[in-house]
């Protein structure tokens, strides 16, 4: 058990927007946890407090757009916009604690950190991160089962859910394999109530604005293979085992274009990895910190 409750602070992003995250720990080295598209903070909080049992302070954000964090005024939800927003925040930590996070980003929070250290690259700057930490992404991935993913995030999008019983009956459909929990709460932080509906926690226009995730992304994708075969942090790819997004092919792809990389394979976890199995995912990712140089 933590001694404390985690303490909530809003940072900057790249346009000026507000995210707002979660400090987990109070250990000298930091890490920044980004979740995926459709998620909030909440997804990656058993994992934080593993860090911070560990000796480290973690730091869960609201990517742009979800969970608490403003939506874009604009409308940019780009995955530039997304990176920019990650190396923003990761700025603001250097800045405090001395040194940069790690990041573990989680699919949409993985290529956020993927493209940030392709920018920072292109533009001969420092990188972001102290290390980067890939859940169940890589800088390609299976298209068909993204689509799967997409169409269940965006099937009630509009219409939203009478009850939150209504909105964990369609999860439990989305996710057969994962043992439903006892109690509602956890799904409740994910939701927000208006007009007598519930509705999943963040921008409508994440998919439908003018400038969606969804855009560019034959652009995104090249810039991201090559952000990857110029990585030059230490780098681990965690996969769900049973992943419908990352496929063995992918797997290699990645590996090859970053041969100093490691890997872990989640045996009887899907994309989402640390809801189908967070004692091993976050075993994983403290393994691996452990094993940074000071």
């Amino acid at each position: 058990m933590l001694e404390r409750a985690p303490s909530t602070e809003t940072f900057i992003g790249s346009a000026g927007n507000k995210l707002v995250g979660d400090f987990y720990g109070k250990g000298p080295r930091t890490v920044l946890l980004l979740h995926g598209g459709g998620q909030t903070r909440h997804a990656f909080a058993g994992t934080a407090q593993e860090l911070a049992k560990a000796g480290w302070t973690a730091l869960v954000l609201d990517q742009r757009g979800h969970g608490d964090s403003e939506w874009a005024k604009d409308g940019s939800y780009s995955s530039a916009d997304f990176a920019n927003d990650a190396a923003a925040v990761s700025a603001q930590l250097k800045l405090r604690f001395g040194k940069p996070p790690v990041l573990v980003g989680a699919s949409l929070g993985g290529m956020a950190g993927m493209l940030a250290e392709g920018i920072a690259f292109k533009e001969n700057r420092a990188p972001n991160f102290a290390a980067l930490i890939l859940v169940d992404v890589t800088p390609r991935f299976d298209i068909g089962g993204a689509a799967k993913v997409l169409g269940f995030m965006g099937e009630r999008v509009r219409e939203g859910f009478a009850s939150i019983e209504e909105a964990a009956d369609a999860v439990a459909k989305y996710l057969p394999h994962r043992p439903r929990p006892s109690s509602t709460e956890g799904l409740r932080k994910n939701l927000r109530q208006r007009d007598g509906r519930w509705y999943w926690h963040w921008d409508p226009g994440f998919f439908s604005g003018p400038k969606p995730v969804s855009g560019d992304r034959h652009r995104y994708e090249t810039e991201r293979v090559e952000a990857v075969r110029n990585l030059r942090i230490p780098a681990l790819l965690v996969r769900g085992g049973s992943s419908e997004l990352v496929k063995e092919e992918n797997v290699k792809e990645f590996l090859a274009l970053a041969p100093h990389a490691k890997f872990v394979d989640v045996a009887g976890a899907r994309h989402m990895v640390a809801g189908d199995r967070n004692d091993v995912f976050s075993a994983a990712i403290v393994d691996f910190l452990a094993q940074l140089p000071e």
